[in-house]
């Protein structure tokens, strides 16, 4: 594994923290909530084909990953996952165990699968990775085809692996722990046996790999890149990642101070389009709203579904002609080389970024779009920052030192690797440091006391 101390994205071991979600935590973002109680799952019991008896697949270099998804996933984990494996060149499919293909995540966001479980039952993975959440951990516990392509996975030695819930809620009812060293999400870690329970963010025992939330995710992901594709590929994608910075580097920079204060729920609107970075999108849209805050996903092209720059589908909430009607409080553009531009394209975007400086409205932008509120002029005597790859093309002051500069009204992130900080940040700015830390604590994120 990559040491802590060289990784952003590498809280260090946590203590058991609150074993319940905030009280100010929606209700659809609640993964930690007690499951209904396991019916009657013991072993595989889905019949399989002798095609998926039979286990020998012709050499190749292509790693093949299952990440199945239900209704209540937790987000950022699904995507984080099949986004960095697939960075990393495996073929991930991510599978449906609902009778429909698009899920609604535990936090709201509406994710559309490759294909049915069904379709991958005879087919063999080198990994299987279950994400978390609730009560998504419970509706792939209850499904028998993904139970038995599990089963079949631990017993004929190849890689496996949970997350948060589910290590507890789905692995342990399958039997799948069993000689195993395990961890999970600190509301969770009880239901573990003692003497097999640790609390490392990142437990590797034999095939089976554990880790304990959301805000672990990365490194869950990239101890996957390494068991795949070897040490080299995984420091490789930890520096893509930006998951490994300077040590020195400060959380955020905020100058020309001025306060984010509202009489109402702070509204957030989050442009998306073709090409678009997913994991900024899911980690923004998930975060943002655990604090309560509501978050609308408006998509700039014709149809509310767009395809990310990992080729995963998102279905936004509105179309942006529609999220145009209202008044947002902040609006932030995720990055994606490609999805920036076609942000930057859109003239009804625009209009509402104009509008949205000139009333003394917050605005942003992480990764390659800060870019794009540059060329509309929005970054004109500010301070920001933005991915290293485009920071040079900034004509304005630039903050190199921070993961996170907030100027005034304009806040900017420099890319994947800070969008928790990101989100932290302005949750703090909305709302004060306390409940930003209650977040952090609440995805596993390490973030400091005050």
């Amino acid at each position: 594994m990559f040491p802590a101390s060289k990784s952003l994205l590498s809280p260090a071991s946590l203590p058991a923290m609150a074993t319940r979600p905030p009280p100010y935590l929606p209700a659809s973002c609640a993964p930690y909530s007690r499951p209904p109680p396991l019916c009657s799952v013991a072993r595989a019991t889905a019949p399989l084909s002798a095609a998926a008896t039979a286990v020998s697949s012709p050499p190749s270099t292509t790693k093949k990953v299952l990440v199945p998804i239900a209704m209540g996933t937790e987000e950022m984990e699904a995507v984080i996952l099949a986004g960095v494996l697939r960075r990393a060149g495996a073929d991930v499919t991510l599978a449906s165990v609902e009778d429909e293909l698009e899920v609604e995540a535990s936090c709201g966001t509406h994710i559309v699968a490759d294909k049915p479980i069904a379709a991958c039952a005879d087919q063999v993975f080198d990994l299987v990775a279950l994400p978390g959440g609730m009560p998504g951990s419970v509706r792939l516990r209850d499904n028998e085809i993904l139970q038995s392509i599990t089963v079949r996975q631990a017993e004929e030695k190849r890689l496996y692996g949970a997350i948060c819930a589910a290590p507890a809620i789905v692995l342990m009812p399958w039997g799948l722990h069993r000689g195993k060293k395990v961890t999970c999400h600190p509301s969770f870690i009880g239901d573990l046996p003692t003497f097999r329970a640790v609390e490392s963010n990142v437990q590797i025992s034999g095939e089976l790999t554990t880790s304990r939330g959301p805000g672990t995710t990365f490194q869950f992901a990239l101890s996957f890149v390494k068991q795949l594709f070897g040490p080299h590929a995984a420091e490789d994608m930890e520096s893509t990642l930006m998951a490994q910075i300077d040590a020195d580097l400060e959380r955020s920079t905020e100058v020309n101070k001025v306060e984010w204060s509202f009489d109402h729920n702070p509204q957030v609107l989050i442009p998306i389009a073709n090409g678009s970075e997913e994991m900024e999108i899911i980690m923004l849209a998930d975060i943002l709203r655990r604090a309560n805050i509501n978050v609308v996903l408006a998509s700039v092209e014709k149809s509310t579904s767009i395809v990310g720059c990992q080729r995963m589908e998102i279905v936004a909430d509105k179309c942006i002609l529609g999220a145009s009607e209202s008044k947002y409080d902040l609006i932030i553009l995720p990055g994606g080389p490609a999805g920036a531009e076609r942000l930057h394209k859109s003239k009804i975007l625009q209009k509402l970024l104009k509008e949205q400086k000139q009333a003394c409205r917050i605005y942003g932008a992480v990764s390659y779009s800060p870019l794009i509120l540059q060329r509309q002029g929005l970054l004109q005597d500010k301070k920001a920052t933005a991915h290293p790859d485009i920071v040079n093309q900034l004509t304005c002051q630039v903050i190199d030192r921070s993961k996170v500069v907030i100027d005034g009204n304009l806040i900017t992130g420099k890319g994947l690797g800070t969008v928790i900080d990101f989100s932290l940040a302005i949750i703090r700015k909305f709302f004060g440091h306390r409940r930003a830390k209650l977040v952090a604590n609440g995805i596993v994120f390490d973030y400091p006391n005050s």
